[in-house]
């Protein structure tokens, strides 16, 4: 990944390479993070669950359409989860044939965590290029994102 200035004459980076080397950079540092505190079994795939779980749980067919991906990708992430003590399927209250995925204390430890450690990198970009950038970076994004929705995902693409 190259953050060297670019040379007059030169193509520049194409916009699509910077966002996907700054989500890399970003997963990469989260991740590091997670693991030098402790949360060592989480992996990149695992954020189709923490990211999409409601806080009293969430059954396996909402978190496979939230994520993008199929119920047996999304399976296969639970049973990850469970065997690392950060997930746990229970009946469902309303429906005692169907399971609720609810996360651990441990599981909950790991999302505060990930959320944290998000928010010190942001804090930490906004100090060394001015909070400006960082509110100017959001707004641009939300603009991109809002204009042009994002399709649903393969299912084979983040496993």
């Amino acid at each position: 990944m190259s953050t060297r200035a670019q040379p007059a004459g030169e193509r520049p980076v194409p916009l699509a390479t910077l966002l996907a080397q700054a989500k890399d950079l970003t997963i990469t540092l989260l991740h590091q993070r997670l693991h030098e505190e402790g949360f060592d079994h989480v992996r990149y795939r695992h954020g189709s669950v923490f990211r999409h779980i409601d806080p009293d749980g969430s059954r396996l067919t909402a978190l496979a359409e939230r994520s993008g991906f199929s119920k047996q990708a999304i399976a296969e992430v639970v049973d990850e989860l469970e065997r690392s003590g950060y997930a746990e399927r229970t009946p469902d209250p309303a429906d005692r044939r169907a399971k609720l995925i609810r996360l651990t204390q441990r599981g909950r430890n790991a999302q505060l965590a990930a959320a944290r450690i998000l928010t010190d990198m942001e804090h930490q970009w906004a100090r060394r290029l001015g909070p400006d950038a960082i509110t100017t970076l959001r707004h641009t994004l939300q603009q991109i994102l809002t204009h042009h929705p994002t399709p649903q995902q393969t299912p084979e693409a983040d496993t």
